[in-house]
């Protein structure tokens, strides 16, 4: 059984900084992409942002880019989000997504349960 578990949520002012995790059971972990995402009350879902599987190439929305920092250790089966400079508009439900592109039929896409970030201003 595949699982996703966030951590590190919570709330912080303005300004602050904040470390996400999100553990994996249950898949071999280097062989998925990672991806980040949040949901804010009343909004879609956005993507935060991706790492492939070494953590050689990563991407991010620009409402995030230059603040926030994903990393990932396969070893551990974890990969990481770090926020820095936190906004007001950060806050959201943040999750981690796995995400393996098995052959052009099939995909396999797993999500963790998310973790509240709430940022005060």
């Amino acid at each position: 059984q595949v699982q996703l578990v966030e951590s590190g949520g919570g709330l912080v002012q303005a300004g602050g900084s904040l470390t996400l995790s999100c553990t994996a059971s249950g898949l071999t972990f280097s062989y998925y992409t990672m991806r980040w995402f949040r949901q804010a009350p009343g909004k879609e879902r956005e993507v935060v942002g991706t790492i492939n599987w070494d953590g050689g190439s990563t991407n991010y929305a620009e409402s995030v880019k230059g603040r926030f920092t994903i990393s990932r250790d396969n070893a551990k089966k974890t990969v990481y989000l770090q926020m820095n400079s936190l906004k007001p508009e950060d806050t959201a439900v943040y999750y981690c997504a796995a995400r393996r592109v098995v052959s052009l039929a099939t995909t396999l896409d797993y999500w963790g349960q998310g973790t509240q970030v709430t940022v005060s201003s």
